[in-house]
């Protein structure tokens, strides 16, 4: 199966190379700042027209939003603003034109989705207008390279067009062997700074060949949560680091220790004391590191499920309402429930297991896994189900799981497997029973779809 992935690499790069490295994100930005700046020009000139009554032809033409056209622009003009400001020399033509092009693109697509979004062609919140990107601070941007010199250099370099080589802080091995064996190819690098260090981002093409899972017959379902990170329908339950809310004490002291210093002030032009960056710094390396492992432990939990399981099946959390509880928002925000269904879903695809992923809407928690009957009401509190109907009692979280399992069978119902529900026995698809009284009844939607292809259902309720 060829694939598109990125390998990131944290680069080590010497005086020369960090001058060079500054100097291509710095040419970026002032392209990107520049071109942003003759459009704003252009639609400020356009709407003070309008108000003194112009239309049509004779408004100031609108300029070409496209890559293509700013880029175009760019060369044009690049030879009376690129110059430095004492010798009058243009300065343009010591960085790559790589520089340019990825900053004209980045403009565009911003433009793009910012006319899509006024049009309402673009879901989502309403987007702004694009800003001008600053001069200071760790943010200095990015610069994408597809042309050129980009090669692995041993184990411990990379070559970058006109910057040359750079030493990685981390051996490039994993990356290095594919690209000999012929399994991968280099399709563009994308260097940025943040973390307060340099990275480099390959994006290749590559041809994977992971195994089949171990269970390649079994669906499993995944329900998420706060308290336990994940619970499965086979009884299997893994609990949730929280790697921030372990850290809630060294950062507060680091934040007070940030909030003693003097700090950096706009409004009288200073950038923060020696002692306030190197608390800063202390205070962000304990972000890092959380957010770091959270990464590690959902790569690990992700692999597992799906290097054991041939079907997965989840529910589509809405996390960003669920962020509105302002008592449990920082704890979602620990879990990385969107990070962790992104990670089954292009897995799954490597291994060409099945990934359902059942609707928002879809109750998971208040439907009987046993006889299929739907409570009314489930509070959050009640952490044992008790179905009214067939009298099943269980885990709130492992009857999720076990519903979640069954929805393998509504997408896929010629899916030759079972689902693993742990010490109620592997059954196959599950039986819809008539609902009681005091629940709704709620049919399966059958949805086609091949095996091995991820799907999404949707049903209303």
């Amino acid at each position: 199966m060829r694939v598109v992935q990125a390998y990131k690499y944290a680069l080590d790069p010497n005086s020369t190379a960090t001058a060079a490295l500054f100097g291509h994100c710095g040419a970026a930005r002032f392209a990107y700042n520049h071109m942003l700046a003759r459009v704003k020009a252009v639609l400020g000139q356009r709407a003070a027209e309008i108000s003194y009554g112009l239309t049509g032809d004779e408004l100031t033409p609108l300029s070409n939003w496209s890559a293509y056209g700013l880029r175009k622009d760019w060369n044009q003009r690049k030879n009376t603003v690129a110059v430095d400001r004492d010798t009058g020399m243009p300065w343009w033509s010591a960085y790559s034109k790589e520089a340019y092009a990825s900053a004209t693109a980045d403009l565009a697509a911003a433009l793009k989705n910012w006319s899509a979004s006024r049009s309402g062609q673009r879901a989502g919140k309403p987007m702004g207008f694009p800003r001008f990107k600053r001069r200071k601070g760790d943010a200095v941007g990015s610069v994408r390279f597809t042309t050129g010199t980009i090669r692995l250099e041993g184990r411990t370099r990379v070559v970058l067009p006109v910057i040359g080589p750079v030493k990685t802080h981390e051996s490039t091995r994993k990356l290095a062997r594919r690209v000999e064996a012929g399994t991968a190819r280099i399709m563009a690098a994308t260097i940025k700074r943040e973390r307060g260090r340099w990275w480099v981002v390959f994006t290749c093409e590559v041809d994977r060949c992971d195994p089949p899972p171990r269970q390649p017959g079994t669906a499993v379902g995944v329900d998420l949560g706060v308290k336990t990170l994940a619970v499965t329908s086979d009884s299997g339950v893994h609990p949730n680091p929280k790697h921030l809310n372990t850290r809630l004490a060294r950062l507060r002291r680091e934040s007070r220790r940030v909030s003693r210093r003097q700090g950096p002030d706009r409004r009288a032009g200073f950038t923060g004391s020696a002692r306030w960056h190197r608390a800063n710094r202390s205070r962000n390396r304990v972000h890092h590191r959380a957010a770091d492992a959270r990464r590690d432990g959902l790569h690990k939990l992700t692999s597992h499920l799906v290097g054991t399981y041939g079907a997965i099946g989840v529910e589509d959390l809405n996390v960003a309402g669920m962020l509105g509880n302002r008592r449990l928002a920082r704890a979602i925000a620990d879990c990385g429930f969107s990070t962790l269904t992104h990670q089954l879903e292009y897995k799954t695809g490597w291994r060409g297991s099945v990934f359902a992923v059942a609707d928002r809407w879809y109750p998971s928690s208040k439907t009987c896994s046993g006889c299929k009957a739907v409570k009314t009401k489930l509070p959050l509190r009640v952490r044992v189900f008790d179905c009214d109907v067939c009298g099943l009692v269980s885990d709130r979280d492992l009857n999720a799981a076990r519903n979640l399992a069954d929805q393998v069978y509504v997408l896929f119902p010629e899916w030759p497997g079972e689902v693993k529900r742990g010490r109620g026995g592997d059954v196959g698809p599950a039986v819809w029973a008539v609902a009681g009284e005091s629940s709704t009844r709620r049919p399966p939607l059958a949805v086609q779809g091949p095996p091995g292809a991820n799907a999404r259902i949707t049903e209303n309720h």
